[in-house]
């Protein structure tokens, strides 16, 4: 694990207040408009729970200069705003991977070989009614950055009225809507750079067809796991029904509806061989994954694949943004990590500090 995902882990544990799995770690607030330009999710809708509705805003546009570097910027602030919640797939042997989530106790973190697993098959929980209360806001507005936005509120409205109010689950997923958000606040304002949807298969779409040499304007290139180098603000995406496993299978089906999921490039450990991402509604939260790597014939660093017979689900496409590149380690030089001093906590807080004191400390942030 490298020094700076240490770093990382350990910030988690530090910010979080409570032992129970389920129940919600501290968030950090959003910079403010100084530190980070970007208009909250929050602003896009008006309304109460149950009474929400969309503010009719529109998405800046900006040169290929900025929008990696805001994208992944913009995301790492959502990830903090949520919890900084983690999810490990990169342990393929473990018998049920993609039902892993660290659990974060009082002050000190879980070794990852004590992960907590949830029951096979079953659905994960909903959030807090506190926490789903906090956060209302910011899904629909994540919702209201797309054409069907107010449909969307709309049918959350509904479940907020219902009998379980603020206890009840999202009415419908936003891992894509929270993808069109980042997007919209990045710099790709036009749909035709990039086409912000309730669900992934039609950006994944659209980049295949850039691909393919239509879609001149399209932000993001379709390719195969291994095919480029992947960089921070660039986009991993899997596939559940169908499980593709080649954008070469997905292009077979292009328009036709399918339950995919992509996630936000926020670091590549070359040395770790390590990718982290950021995605929405991973675990009911915004999430950062961790995905084990190796690398291919050409060299190329890309995502390990589960095997055949493993429940999580495969990768099948890397998206890459047509950006000026940024630096790998990206996560780290973000506005909303840079805040938090993340060496001091590892001093204070981390409980391995005292055994390997240079290693977790010279360096890490």
């Amino acid at each position: 694990m490298s020094r700076f995902l240490v770093c990382v882990i350990s910030l988690v544990a530090v910010l979080v207040g409570v032992s129970d799995l389920h129940a919600q770690q501290t968030a950090a607030p959003r910079l403010p408009r100084e530190a980070l330009d970007v208009m909250p999710p929050s602003e896009r809708v008006r309304g109460e729970p149950g009474q929400m509705n969309m503010r009719p805003l529109v998405c800046q546009s900006l040169p290929t200069t900025q929008t990696r570097r805001r994208i992944v910027d913009i995301t790492v602030q959502e990830w903090g705003f949520f919890g900084f919640a983690i999810v490990d797939q990169s342990d393929f042997n473990n018998e049920m991977p993609s039902q892993q989530i660290y659990a974060f106790l009082g002050r000190g973190i879980v070794a990852p070989s004590a992960f907590i697993s949830l029951r096979r098959g079953g659905r994960f929980p909903p959030l807090p009614a506190i926490e789903n209360a906090r956060v209302a806001s910011s899904v629909g507005g994540y919702w209201a950055s797309t054409s069907l936005g107010g449909v969307m509120i709309a049918n959350q409205n509904q479940e907020w009225n219902g009998p379980r109010g603020m206890s009840g689950r999202w009415a419908d997923p936003w891992s894509a809507t929270f993808v069109s958000w980042v997007m919209c606040e990045g710099g790709l304002g036009e749909t035709s750079q990039f086409q912000r949807a309730i669900a992934h298969w039609t950006y994944i779409d659209q980049a295949i067809g850039a691909r393919d040499g239509r879609n001149a304007d399209a932000a993001f290139v379709a390719y195969e796991l291994g095919e480029e180098d992947i960089l921070p603000g660039d986009l991993l995406c899997s596939g559940r029904r169908p499980a593709y496993r080649s954008v070469a299978q997905r292009r077979q089906q292009l328009g036709v509806g399918a339950r995919t999921h992509c996630d936000i490039v926020v670091n590549v450990d070359e040395a770790a061989m390590r990718i982290l991402t950021i995605g929405g509604n991973v675990r009911r939260s915004v999430s950062m994954k961790i995905f084990s790597a190796d690398k291919g014939a050409n060299g190329i660093l890309r995502p390990a694949n589960p095997p055949d017979n493993a429940e999580m689900r495969p990768l099948f496409a890397h998206l890459k943004l047509r950006a000026d590149p940024i630096e790998l380690d990206a996560l780290a030089n973000s506005p909303t990590m840079e805040v938090l001093d993340c060496e001091l906590q590892i001093e204070e807080r981390h409980p391995a500090f005292k055994l390997y004191p240079t290693e977790l400390a010279e360096g890490a942030c």
